[in-house]
């Protein structure tokens, strides 16, 4: 099966290792995710003003030209998601805006493209029994907390394509790959998202917020889809040793690497070396990286 794929600008630049594992994986599960041509950036966030729609230009181009080559856009990432598929409802819903908006791009768009997130994909057409009979490493062992932060979940009528306050996806995935899935209470709150450029405090602290109930809820590891939640929760752990005495440092992955190894692939252009705390000592333990 091949589908059209947006990328985004994060996974072409500092999360190639999130873009190479998703790709690999989902090829090794049957299906080719085929990059979308001539794509912009989505915007990065949706405007906190609906009748700012100017900003909805981006992503509402993006739309159009998924819409041209195809019916379905798969995406990787929570906020490209979030943004593309709020865009997309607004235009289908909002007779208004879709006609502002269609005059801002020159095109004639109904908002009739189907937005869908991987973890979609995994559970709803490939399916969680199919994913854990193709697994070859299991992942047995390996505590692991799914974050999924704000983006995937909220609003909820507009984006969450699971329970808001429950969510279980990441947490069949990662079951179907052999983990030890870790609940813990923090696994739907905000990381610090942007607030991490105007104060770098005030995010380590949520994000050690984060951190510090999956540790204590015993986990060794996190799998999140988002690049900005990857970032947050990785980057500043540093700071967390300093300022919390006996924190101990745990990688942050994305969960297409951790589906990657299950699989067996070959993890050497995922990225590990570049995470601030590096999950090669961890995974070399649990013999899953490949020999």
């Amino acid at each position: 099966m091949e589908i059209l794929y947006f990328p985004g600008c994060t996974l072409s630049t500092k999360a190639k290792g999130f873009d190479n594992s998703a790709r690999a994986a989902m090829r090794a599960l049957g299906v080719e995710l085929v990059e979308l041509p001539d794509w912009n950036c989505c915007g990065a966030t949706f405007p906190l003003s609906v009748d700012n729609l100017l900003a909805l230009s981006g992503p509402a181009r993006v739309l159009v030209g998924a819409r041209a080559e195809g019916e379905r856009l798969a995406v990787a990432c929570s906020t490209c998601y979030n943004v593309l598929k709020r865009t997309n409802r607004l235009i289908r819903e909002d007779p208004e805006s879709r006609e502002k908006l269609n005059l801002f791009i020159e095109a004639d768009y109904q908002g009739d493209l189907e937005v869908v997130h991987l973890l979609e994909l995994l559970r709803d057409e490939i399916g969680f029994e199919e994913v854990g009979a193709a697994v070859k490493k299991p992942l047995e062992g390996l505590r692991v907390a799914p974050y999924y932060g704000c983006m995937l979940l909220r609003p909820p009528k507009e984006v969450a394509f699971d329970d808001a306050e429950n969510p279980q996806v990441m947490d069949e995935l990662l079951t179907s790959l052999g983990a030890e899935v870790v609940d813990f209470s923090h696994k739907g709150e905000c990381c610090g998202s942007y607030l991490a450029i105007k104060s770098a405090e005030v995010t380590g602290e949520m994000s050690y917020a984060v951190l510090a109930s999956a540790v204590r809820n015993g986990a060794q590891a996190v799998a999140t889809s988002c690049p900005l939640c990857q970032f947050n929760l990785d980057y500043h752990q540093g700071e967390m040793v300093r300022r919390h005495a006996g924190f101990e440092p745990l990688p942050i992955l994305y969960f297409t690497q951790l589906l990657g190894l299950a699989l067996g692939l070959d993890a050497g252009d995922y990225g590990f070396e570049k995470h601030y705390v590096d999950p090669r000592p961890l995974l070399e333990r649990r013999r899953l990286l490949p020999e």
